[in-house]
């Protein structure tokens, strides 16, 4: 029982560290020189900015409607000693706070017969541990589990959370011809935030790298990146040395650009999905209710389909680096 706990409570263990990430909401400002704009403001910029404003205008008036949709930055609703909260922060910092308290609750009274929330807990942790060893093999997966598991529930939640009534639909506005329209939601999927992708792609990074270390050495991990593969003598040795080492060189420039992946392709599934179901509640005007809904159950899918991706690539990326030579040919040779 106590090995049974003890991966049970494990996937708790990052789901704080994921939301601290999220960092700043808003991106970098850049300003302008205030001298180069003062020299630059001439007679001509003005008539050319002044019949662009008049096009903006015309092109407004012909559409008669204001742009709507998810922004693409996070909004900004408080700062405290400083720092901007975002509304998107606040999303992560809840479901975050929820899955631990979930996690704390399950596994407080474990019984030998599980039964109620510790059987579902039971489940799909004992679930996962089963899954991922499979993939990346029994030592692996007994020190990398608490990771890979954490960042599949943790993802599954915020995007299951980002699709819950009032998600993006209660904020601040103002009174439009329409009705009310939302400026500043109160509430953000936090997926649909690149700072939090980004963040937890980073921290997978990290552990690739302390894990590398641990299972290969540093030198063992330039080996593996650079040193040729098989068997050769005389030139061709000399030959696929070269081959590899520019093999390598390419390698490089790909794991540097895993975390960059890994964010873009979270965030813009569900940057996208909530812009859909944004637009298919104001398509047609009294049919805002309903024609959402199927897209809703598409939603619901492609948050498991995004947590299974995200937990599966991470998983691969670490058993490409960590595999032994010895694995590696028992796997080849089935």
């Amino acid at each position: 029982m106590s090995v049974r706990e003890l991966n049970l409570q494990r996937p708790a263990a990052l789901l704080l560290l994921a939301a601290i990430l999220t960092g700043r909401g808003a991106g970098p400002v850049f300003a302008q020189d205030a001298k180069a704009a003062r020299t630059s403001t001439t007679s001509a910029d003005r008539a050319t900015k002044s019949n662009q404003a008049d096009h903006a205008d015309r092109l407004a008036a012909s559409t008669g409607a204001e742009v709507e949709g998810l922004t693409q930055k996070a909004n900004e609703i408080v700062r405290l000693f400083g720092l901007p909260i975002t509304n998107s922060m606040v999303v992560t910092w809840l479901t975050a706070l929820g899955l631990i308290v979930l996690a704390r609750i399950a596994t407080r009274h474990i019984q030998p017969v599980p039964h109620g929330i510790q059987n579902l807990w039971e489940w799909l942790v004992e679930g996962l541990y089963n899954f991922l060893e499979g993939i990346i093999g029994p030592h692996l997966v007994k020190r990398t589990f608490w990771f890979f598991a954490s960042i599949f529930i943790f993802v599954l939640a915020t995007y299951w959370i980002g699709l819950v009534p009032g998600v993006g639909t209660m904020g601040w506005g103002h009174q439009t011809d329409k009705g009310f329209r939302i400026d500043r939601p109160l509430f953000r999927g936090a997926n649909a935030d690149l700072n939090l992708t980004l963040g937890m792609a980073l921290v997978f990074f990290a552990c690739w790298i302390v894990w590398s270390i641990q299972e290969r050495g540093p030198l063992g991990m330039v080996k593996e990146v650079f040193a040729p593969k098989g068997e050769s003598t005389g030139v061709m040795k000399a030959v696929m040395g070269v081959v590899f080492f520019a093999a390598g060189c390419i390698e490089i420039i790909s794991i540097l650009f895993r975390p960059v992946s890994l964010s873009f392709r979270l965030y813009g599934n569900d940057f996208a999905g909530e812009n859909m179901l944004e637009t298919m509640s104001r398509l047609i005007p009294g049919l805002g209710w309903l024609l959402p809904v199927p897209f809703y159950f598409l939603e619901f899918v492609m948050g498991i389909v995004q947590a299974m991706v995200f937990m599966l690539l991470t998983a691969v990326f670490t058993l490409l680096m960590c595999q032994q030579e010895e694995e590696k040919r028992a796997v080849i040779n089935g």
